[in-house]
């Protein structure tokens, strides 16, 4: 295997610019070097949720889905690629699907919160929800798989669907919003 990174600081980028897969120079504050910062960020937070010592079917998922906003990411990298397929978004609505079928139906809003592992759960799902808007933004001037903004989207729900299980499996109780709260309060 090829050594990818020899030197870690090149001194490239020291003009405010990164290269891009291409090789093209981008500047630092482009929008397509935003969202693929929040892919990186997003990425980190589910690396940060699997450390926490959580169920290792959800871990597998998490790693493989890992590598897959590693790929979404050198997606941006060159534009007008396109790894990202509608069999992608179908696997996460199938975890969605099997996952929530666990779970009791929701009667009411909950807060994000309970165990440490649901709560970064819930860090991760509001990470990948600020990635999905910047993918929008881009999306409007730029090349963008509609499968990717799909799966980014579906990616959020299962985030979800998974702090809700991690709740359960945790001893975590949901925090509910409760409406009422605040009206007797300072």
């Amino acid at each position: 295997m090829a050594k990818r990174l020899t030197r870690i600081y090149t001194r490239t980028g020291d003009d405010g610019t990164t290269g891009l897969a291409t090789g093209v120079r981008t500047d630092k504050d482009s929008l397509r070097i935003e969202v693929i910062g929040d892919i990186d960020e997003l990425n980190s937070m589910l690396g940060v949720l699997i450390a926490s010592k959580i169920a290792e079917d959800i871990s597998g998922y998490l790693l493989n889905i890992q590598h897959r906003l590693f790929d979404i990411g050198a997606e941006i990298s060159m534009p007008g690629q396109a790894l990202t397929q509608p069999a992608h978004v179908n696997r996460l609505e199938e975890l969605i699907d099997t996952f929530n079928a666990e779970l009791q139906p929701l009667e009411e809003f909950i807060l994000p919160g309970g165990s440490m592992p649901a709560s970064l759960c819930h860090l991760a799902r509001t990470v990948c929800r600020r990635l999905e808007r910047s993918m929008v933004r881009f999306a409007r001037t730029e090349y963008l798989n509609t499968h990717t903004l799909c799966y980014v989207n579906r990616l959020s729900d299962l985030l979800f669907v998974f702090a809700r299980t991690l709740n359960q499996q945790k001893g975590g109780k949901e925090v509910y919003w409760d409406k009422e709260r605040l009206k007797n309060s300072a």
